[in-house]
């Protein structure tokens, strides 16, 4: 891995973590009207969501062109929204997701 990566990564926290932060450090902040509550906590997983689309769906084609890419990754993904929708727990669908990637993985398929 890249030094720059672990920069990204940290820039990345540095970004994200005043939304994190703001129901901890703001007494009060369930007064807030339900559209911006269900706003703040849906920031996380909008912004995973966003990178992981990113990184599943597109490569650097020719040129430096992105180009849709169809892989396992995509069974991955639609494997993990099953387990979250079901289960309602990312974390399952999560694990599903790298499961089955691993899976493919070691069977050749990806």
């Amino acid at each position: 891995m890249s030094g720059s990566y672990v920069l990204l990564a940290l820039l990345m926290g540095a970004v994200t973590y005043p939304s994190r932060a703001i129901p901890l450090l703001l007494p009060g902040l369930e007064r807030l009207r339900p559209r911006a509550l269900m706003y703040l906590r849906l920031v996380g997983p909008a912004t995973l969501a966003a990178l992981v689309a990113t990184s599943t769906m597109l490569v650097s084609g020719s040129g430096g062109k992105p180009t849709l890419h169809a892989s396992v990754t995509w069974i991955a993904v639609a494997a993990a929204i099953a387990v979250v929708a079901w289960r309602r727990n990312v974390v399952l669908g999560v694990i599903a997701a790298v499961a089955l990637t691993a899976v493919a993985r070691a069977l050749g398929l990806a």
